[in-house]
């Protein structure tokens, strides 16, 4: 199963139903594996993503999605890092920093790269919550919240915040 090509299957679906679904853009969402496929869906230009969100995204799992078989340039062509560039839309990152299956550095350096590009971009990281903090009630809303503000504030309505100044 290509869950590269899947995800961006459904992203495809979505778009050619905005009108029945009652939206005018459309994001993309995932949790772990699922968060590298939202980064990686997000990072192809043609498809058109208004926004991205990942939760504790394992940017590395390429091997693990990618089609049996798979040789190395293809692995290489799927590395969601070296995908990020100018254009790239705004993406929110949720990471545990308790978390033993996804190091938080990851979203870390995700950050780095999306700000190098300059990405409207944020990390929200969370003390003492491990992988798939989520399933957490308290956390999951927490999370959903910061992600909200996120898109209403640089997605739905852009807002620039001036830098302080004197008084």
């Amino acid at each position: 199963l290509d869950q590269v090509a899947d995800a961006a299957t459904q992203f495809q679906w979505a778009k050619a139903h905005m009108s029945e679904l009652g939206v005018d853009r459309v994001g993309v969402v995932g949790y772990s594996a699922g968060g590298y496929l939202a980064l990686y869906t997000a990072s192809r230009k043609e498809l058109g993503a208004a926004a991205c969100v990942a939760y504790y995204a394992a940017p590395e799992v390429a091997r693990a999605v990618m089609p049996a078989g798979s040789d190395d340039a293809a692995l290489h062509a799927t590395n969601v890092r070296d995908r990020i560039q100018a254009g790239y839309p705004p993406t929110v990152l949720h990471h545990g920093l308790a978390d033993v299956t996804v190091p938080p550095e990851n979203s870390l350096k995700t950050l780095e790269v999306l700000r190098a590009a300059k990405v409207a971009s944020e990390l929200h990281t969370y003390a003492n919550v491990p992988h798939v903090f989520d399933e957490h009630v308290e956390m999951a809303e927490m999370a959903a919240h910061m992600t909200d503000f996120f898109l209403d504030r640089v997605v739905l309505h852009p807002k620039t915040y001036p830098p302080f100044g004197a008084r």
